[in-house]
């Protein structure tokens, strides 16, 4: 599609690139002649864990990189030194912590899926990369306990929050408003005790 309108550019987010359970990444720059029109956006804070560091960085044709300085330039300063050379080590490095960072994420996807699944209501996909649950929570709308009615996903996170002390984040905010996303990038320990949680507050609901 993209080689019969050669006047598109590709902006293509790549930070999850090392966060995938089912196979190598693969850019959408590698294919053909979309290189030159390809705009990639990355950065260190989910492959490297680097996310209080905030570093990003593009690759780009130059005349656009350019022009991405130069708007760069006019709102904020440059990165700390500190910052540039944990960056310069992570980008130049083995990947080893990386990987066992995303072995580990794998393992508590598969405990966070599988105990969503035991939860009534709840419909989940088990996902194929990032570390976010995302369920579709459609059928607790229209429910309520403990003097809160539910009427959406806001409302259903408002809930849990104020009566499981459960934070989670509103699928309207991803075009999906009737999910939510849950992050599975914490402790085993919390993990468990949160979804412990889920299950009771959702539970209540009638």
């Amino acid at each position: 599609m993209f080689a019969k309108h050669p006047q598109i550019y590709i902006i293509s987010d790549e930070i999850y690139e090392y966060i995938n359970y089912v196979g190598d990444h693969t850019s959408i720059a590698s294919f053909g002649d979309l290189k030159e029109r390809t705009i990639i956006i990355n950065g260190l804070s989910k492959g490297f864990a680097m996310t209080g560091w905030r570093l990003g960085y593009l690759a780009a044709p130059l005349h656009i990189a350019k022009a991405a300085d130069k708007i760069q330039s006019q709102f904020t300063s440059a990165t700390c030194s500190i910052t540039q050379k944990a960056a310069v080590t992570a980008l130049t490095g083995p990947l080893d912590t990386a990987n066992a960072m995303v072995a580990e994420f794998r393992n508590r996807r598969a405990f966070v899926y599988n105990a969503m699944k035991e939860i009534k209501g709840l419909a989940v996909n088990e996902p194929d990369g990032a570390f976010y649950m995302f369920p579709n929570v459609k059928a607790f709308f229209g429910k309520s306990a403990d003097g809160m009615e539910v009427n959406n996903a806001d409302d259903l996170c408002m809930y849990l929050l104020h009566k499981a002390n459960v934070s989670l984040v509103t699928g309207a905010a991803f075009g999906a408003p009737d999910c939510l996303r849950m992050s599975y990038a914490s402790s085993m320990e919390k993990l468990q005790e949160g979804l412990k949680r889920l299950k009771a507050g959702l539970e209540k609901l009638q």
